[in-house]
């Protein structure tokens, strides 16, 4: 059994949103997305969806989109928001819909943790500098804030795994909330996606304080989930 990570699969079956549009490297990305999983993930492992999964307005769009994830190699896979996720709603509707319709490898990773052995899988969207550009308050980061503390005390004195959307640094940015969160509660490890194309250059990977980081967009992993754990 082994854990993998990857994310923003931005799938879209269901509407029409082909994501070629951004660069060759998307041309035909959900059968390299499929290859990717045949090739490193099996049956019982566990794999985090850090997010941006689906173009689908609502669950109806997206199921094309959670069917093709959900037939994938992967014994569970642990899903969590994206900022283009406009279909996420509440857990309990999330959760009867993939009931309803067969999809039994989801969960939800928000506002709770999951434990991977005796290790805590921790997460949120988290937030971006982009959010303010685009005139979004502090209440919202204060909201994430929220969120991913609810989850790093849900995993109690565990090892704590943190897994994000967005990324809590990049080049000339940093998200001090977050980074006071990691720090707080001795994060060694933390995971982000959202980062495509030319601004994957851009990424901070590596040891920032005490925390090592580590970019996991679909494109970055040439579409190909990332081994996290044994």
């Amino acid at each position: 059994m082994a854990l993998y990570a990857i994310g923003d699969p931005h799938l879209s079956f269901g509407t029409n949103k082909p994501m070629d549009i951004f660069g060759p490297a998307w041309k035909d990305h959900p059968d390299k997305l499929r290859q990717g999983f045949l090739e490193n993930v099996r049956p019982e492992d566990t794999v985090l969806l850090c997010g941006d999964l689906s173009w689908g307005m609502n669950l109806s769009q997206c199921e094309a989109d959670f069917r093709f994830l959900n037939d994938l190699p992967g014994k569970t896979k642990l899903l969590l928001k994206g900022n283009h996720d406009y279909w996420w709603t509440t857990a309990s509707k999330m959760e009867r819909f993939f009931q309803e319709k067969g999809l039994d490898t989801f969960r939800l990773l928000h506002n709770n943790c999951w434990l991977y052995g005796e290790t805590a899988l921790c997460g949120t969207r988290g937030w971006f500098y982009e959010l303010e550009q685009a005139g979004h308050d502090e209440k919202m980061l204060r909201r994430e804030c929220i969120r991913l503390e609810t989850s790093l005390k849900a995993a109690g004195d565990r090892e704590k795994l943190v897994f994000l959307h967005y990324p809590p640094v990049y080049q000339g940015y940093r998200c001090e909330p977050i980074l006071s969160l990691l720090r707080q509660y001795g994060v060694r490890r933390c995971w982000y996606a959202h980062l495509h194309g030319a601004s994957c250059r851009l990424a901070i990977e590596g040891t920032v304080g005490e925390t090592e980081f580590s970019l996991i967009s679909a494109d970055h992993l040439n579409f190909a989930p990332k081994k996290i754990l044994d």
